[in-house]
C-alpha cells in the first residue's frame, strides 16, 4: 500500500485509537469493539479500512477473527518522514 492509504487510514482518531489498542497485542473484533461506543458495523468498518492501508493483519482462528499491527508499514513511512528532514 501507499503513503496516501496509510496516512488517510490514521487521519480518524477512531482508527488510531484501535491501533494504539492493538499495540497489547491481537484481539478479536468483539474485543475492539468492547473498548468503543460504536456499532459493529462501524468497528468492522474502521477494521476495513486500517486492513486495507495494510496497518493491520488478520488471522482467523474457529470462529473468530483475531487482528494485530503491521509494524512494517509504520516502519516504511517513518523511513519516508525521515527522508524529508534529510540534507539538501
Amino acid at each position: 500500500m501507499g503513503i496516501n492509504e496509510t496516512l488517510k487510514a490514521i487521519s480518524d482518531p477512531v482508527r488510531r485509537d484501535i491501533l494504539q489498542l492493538l499495540k497489547s497485542g491481537r484481539k478479536s473484533a468483539g474485543e475492539i469493539g468492547d473498548h468503543f461506543n460504536l456499532t459493529g458495523a462501524t468497528v468492522s468498518y474502521h477494521l476495513s479500512k486500517l486492513k486495507g492501508a495494510d496497518l493491520i493483519a488478520e488471522q482467523k482462528y474457529k470462529n473468530y477473527i483475531y487482528y494485530e499491527l503491521n509494524a512494517s508499514v509504520f516502519e516504511e513511512v517513518l523511513t519516508w518522514i525521515y527522508t524529508l528532514g534529510g540534507k539538501k
